[in-house]
């Protein structure tokens, strides 16, 4: 019960912090728009940065990051992390070094003053039409074309299961087979204690660790299904291992 009352302080506290802060970074970056790509991209992340890091400090979210060495100095890769929280994406988006963009749902793009930072962080998915999903896949190719990076979860939604993944999609592994770029496999754990999809209402401070682990050659498969079987394992084992 008094974690409950807590959660709920701490959620009024995280929503104020978080639309504060967000009222503050969103007129710098609508201006990164007069810059081309990746040039603003690069801009849009390190201005994101210094948002989102003001931010969990101000809602006590202490984020740790382990194996940025895994990404090579000009190189840009195809990441694909775990999914269990909304909290996801803001953390991959900033602590994913250099440049980059994450396939995201359309519907969040119309939110006040959020979407504009979500727009332009995202290469934006209607889940319901074929022709998006046709048009995102070659845009993320664009994204690979343009040096940076793309982030995306293979699960599709959120894990709400008590299993360690569900089921990957195949476009992140197709993507990484047809363009040659190579997979980092990334794991969250935290986020879905700090913001759990089964509670309404609910935040949790604390702490959160994303962990990229060795690339993955595509070159090194035979196919983009054979990508996925590896990849999946990987993943599978290691949020397995850290419970």
């Amino acid at each position: 019960m008094i974690k409950n009352i807590l959660g709920r302080i701490f959620t009024v506290w995280g929503g104020l912090m978080f639309v504060g802060t967000l009222l503050i970074v969103a007129i710098p970056a609508r201006a990164v728009d007069i810059y081309k790509e990746p040039k603003r991209t690069d801009i849009f992340i390190k201005l994101c940065r210094i948002w989102l890091n003001t931010f969990y400090i101000l809602a006590g979210i202490r984020v740790i990051i382990k194996g940025k060495e895994n990404f090579e100095k000009n190189k840009n890769y195809v990441v694909v992390c775990n999914h269990t929280s909304m909290m996801d994406v803001p953390l991959s988006s900033v602590g994913i070094p250099g440049a980059n963009k994450t396939i995201a749902k359309i519907e969040m793009a119309k939110i006040p003053v959020f979407g504009i930072i979500y727009k332009r962080g995202s290469i934006l998915l209607d889940r319901k039409s074929d022709s998006s999903r046709r048009d995102s896949y070659n845009k993320m190719k664009w994204v690979l074309e343009q040096g940076m990076h793309m982030c995306i979860y293979p699960e599709g939604t959120r894990n709400k299961t008590k299993e360690p993944l569900k089921a990957f999609q195949d476009g992140a592994f197709k993507l990484s087979f047809e363009t040659k770029k190579p997979m980092i496999p990334t794991i969250i754990t935290g986020t879905k204690k700090m913001l759990p999809s089964d509670k309404a209402f609910f935040f949790w401070p604390g702490k959160v660790t994303m962990t990229f682990l060795p690339a993955v050659d595509p070159n090194n498969f035979t196919s983009s299904g054979e990508l996925k079987e590896h990849v999946f394992k990987l993943m599978w084992d290691e949020v397995k291992a850290r419970g």
